[in-house]
């Protein structure tokens, strides 16, 4: 068995797959179809995917989609409209108006926040269960899947695995890392994953987590930020003011069997206390989270720390 990496520029990151078979090319060719498939179909940023023929259609008529588009669209409703929710995929006119990380970063006035909050409701989009379609009820409207994509995709990818006999794997869709099967390059089989220090480069870590059959998804403010008229805007938006979230974390990590719950987890709880995010994963079975706040200070799950090892900056 061979193990075999690949890099790709992908959904705005570089992705890494690495995989052990017997013929690891072959599988990761595979692999790379899977994710333009994906892409086409998820994407917010391609003009002629599937989600845009949704959001070109917002206001005028419903869409029929692919039942896996369909899926994370019920599942992204679900939570984005769930009580104290953070996470908000109807948030795209926000997005696109602050356009946080990129050369044309703006702040938008309070007029154009407060007219366009009114068009980031998740409530109004509407889904047809039976014809399996999708309508955004209000023009103007714009779903954005980035927050749940890249974990609902992981997740897939690992079905692929399996089902091609993978032996080991690991797949990082920046700041989202899935572990599978034994490391072939540790004696105990876990996977070594580093968690990043929000304050220094990348590659410079507050501790290192073991992980098996696992995803670890990681948000943070120092991902994506723009400085204007010398102030720094990070890129996670509060759904309910319609400005960069005013929080005391700097990063968020949840460390699940299922990625779409490490996406899922970050989105909904990225803006609530340590104490808040600490006691909602405590009552959730099989999720598990790691903050890190702007003092540096790191709190964790009880049932990561035999996996946790803390590093000295």
């Amino acid at each position: 068995m061979t193990m075999q990496n690949r890099h790709i520029h992908m959904m705005g990151t570089i992705i890494q797959i690495s995989v052990q078979h017997e013929k690891p090319t072959c599988i990761l060719d595979k692999i790379v179809e899977r994710l333009e498939e994906f892409d086409k179909r998820f994407s917010a940023h391609d003009s002629n995917s599937e989600l845009m023929k949704v959001n070109n259609n917002a206001g005028i008529k419903p869409v029929k989609v692919h039942p896996e588009l369909f899926h994370l669209m019920s599942v992204g409703k679900k939570h984005s409209t769930a009580t104290n929710s953070y996470l908000n995929i109807a948030i795209g006119p926000l997005v696109q108006a602050w356009r946080i990380g990129f050369k044309d970063a703006h702040i938008p006035s309070n007029d154009d926040i407060r007219t366009l909050l009114e068009k980031t409701q998740a409530q109004n989009i509407i889904l047809d269960h039976q014809a399996r379609t999708v309508f955004l009820k209000q023009t103007d409207m714009f779903v954005d899947l980035g927050a749940l994509a890249k974990g609902y995709i992981a997740d897939l990818i690992i079905k692929d695995f399996k089902s091609m006999n993978v032996s080991a794997g690991l797949i990082n869709l920046g700041g989202n890392v899935m572990t599978y099967g034994p490391s072939p390059k540790q004696a105990d089989g876990y996977w070594r994953i580093g968690i990043q220090n929000p304050f220094q480069s990348r590659g410079n870590f507050n501790a290192i987590l073991r992980a098996y059959d696992q995803s670890v998804v990681t948000s943070g403010i120092y991902e994506r930020k723009s400085t204007i008229n010398n102030r720094t805007y990070h890129h996670i938006l509060d759904p309910k003011t319609g400005y960069p979230i005013e929080t005391e974390i700097a990063s968020l990590t949840i460390v699940s069997k299922e990625s779409i719950d490490g996406e899922i987890w970050t989105g909904r709880l990225f803006g609530h206390t340590p104490q808040q995010i600490m006691g909602t994963l405590n009552q959730l079975p099989d999720v598990d989270g790691i903050v890190i706040t702007k003092d540096n200070d790191m709190y964790y799950s009880d049932t990561l720390k035999p996996y946790l090892t803390e590093t000295v900056s």
